[in-house]
């Protein structure tokens, strides 16, 4: 599978032990992929044995969470955190909470998340956690007795200088709120645990945004610096209407692109004359509703309750901001056979690793998850500085570092992957880029 004897051998003892995790597999194939062209070059990678350190959590924790809903019955579910790797900094990454929620997809999510946060350039190391719990169609209440279930476990295990959680898919500011309310209860302390905060008890401005506001930020730099293009007047499609979605068109809009279409789980919306992207965001923020509720707000727009078929649709620009794998090569063939110039993604892992190669193959630009929708973590970061210096800084500043650090995100994949002889791949640049600073601080640490 690849030219280094060294990656297959790592990689082979891998699939045995990681047989029932395909995610996680799949996450490690792509990432060797890229290393592969680098392991001549830097002998030191299989003497300290690198590679088998790095694809192996430095922890995990799985823990049952029992809760009692409404009806007095009890529940029960499972929590993780996988404390994948503090070479350069504390674990940072997010919780999420939905019933598809596994051993695997945890892994992946930290894998991807070590990489990410070493490209942003701040000191934070890779982790992730969550619960196969879902907050559709639960109470406020019983959320909150949920929370704090999972955080009595969790609260012995994370902390400001240790592992710092933030939210991610099923985990926005209410559950936030209740998991930090609960930790600081127990630990009866006021630090900054958490990132993703209200902005009442040490929350930032812009983190909300922050992630699709990045991928757009990204995407613009693609464009202007191998294309001498932008954003504006293309025609825009964003999978995925949650937060990264909302926000990812909501930025495009502004920077003079046109959302043609958008979708949810519900089915998916298109507008040649352009979706209303502030309508979308009361939809899901103010009316918690599915985007099937847009029809009554402009009747003339088309709504097909297929989501998956919003890939035959011609636009410039395609955001996938949905879940992991929702592009895979049919839909790869599809979005070449439309012209397609540019697929980048808002969500982690979207696309398989066969259709990113299509996708590459075919020209297509190709902005890998990693790299393009950093901007959240990076925010986080921020916010973790702000807690530090107990201080807080206006939305144009944060917004404004945001914008500087996806800049020096692109530089960097971009330049990492011209050196070594793949100029405009941006899956090698991220990966090689984001491995060898965490790669130095490995053997700079010893064997631990």
């Amino acid at each position: 599978m690849f030219e280094s004897s060294y990656l297959n051998k790592v990689y082979n003892e891998l699939l045995i032990k990681s047989k029932n995790e395909p995610e996680f597999l799949q996450a490690v194939e792509e990432f060797l992929k890229s290393i592969d062209l680098i392991i001549q070059d830097h002998p030191d990678i299989e003497k300290y044995s690198i590679v088998e350190r790095i694809v192996e959590p430095e922890r995990i924790i799985m823990f049952r969470v029992p809760w009692v809903d409404d009806n007095n019955e009890i529940k029960v579910n499972r929590g993780f955190r996988v404390q994948f790797n503090s070479a350069i900094g504390p674990y940072k990454g997010g919780i999420r909470f939905d019933k598809s929620v596994t051993l695997s997809i945890m892994k992946f999510l930290g894998f991807e998340q070590m990489f990410k946060n070493s490209l942003t350039g701040l000191p934070m190391g890779g982790g992730k956690g969550g619960s196969d719990f879902s907050p559709t169609g639960k109470s406020d209440h019983e959320i909150m007795r949920f929370c704090q279930s999972f955080m009595s476990e969790l609260y012995r295990h994370i902390g400001a200088d240790l592992d710092v959680p933030a939210g991610d898919f099923g985990v926005g500011a209410r559950e936030i709120g209740y998991l930090f309310g609960y930790y600081k209860k127990l630990k009866n302390e006021f630090t900054g645990a958490f990132t993703g905060k209200g902005l009442s008890f040490g929350g930032s401005l812009v983190r909300r945004e922050a992630t699709g506001y990045g991928v757009c930020y990204f995407a613009e730099e693609i464009l202007k610096n191998i294309k001498n293009d932008s954003l504006k007047g293309k025609r825009v499609i964003v999978t995925g209407s949650g937060n990264v979605g909302t926000y990812t068109a909501m930025k495009a809009v502004e920077l003079g692109a046109k959302v043609i279409a958008m979708s949810d789980i519900s089915g998916y919306i298109y507008d040649e004359n352009g979706v209303d992207v502030n309508y979308v965001r009361d939809i899901k923020e103010k009316q918690k509703k599915n985007l099937d509720s847009y029809l009554m707000y402009q009747p003339s727009c088309k709504f097909v309750p297929d989501y998956k078929s919003v890939w035959t649709i011609k636009a410039d620009i395609i955001f996938p901001c949905a879940t992991q794998n929702e592009l895979g090569i049919e839909e790869a063939k599809k979005i070449v056979a439309n012209g397609t110039m540019m697929v980048c993604e808002g969500a982690n892992m979207p696309t398989t690793i066969e259709a990113t190669d299509y996708l590459m193959d075919h020209n297509i630009l190709f902005a890998p998850g990693k790299a393009a929708n950093a901007g959240g973590v990076a925010t986080s970061g921020l916010e973790m500085s702000q807690n530090s210096m107990r201080f807080s800084w206006t939305a144009a500043e944060v917004d404004s570092k945001l914008h500087s650090i996806m800049e020096n995100i692109f530089e960097t994949c971009y330049n990492t992957a011209k050196k070594v002889g793949k100029e405009g791949n941006l899956v090698v640049g991220a990966n090689i880029a984001g491995f060898l600073k965490i790669y130095e601080a490995m053997v700079a640490e010893g064997v631990i």
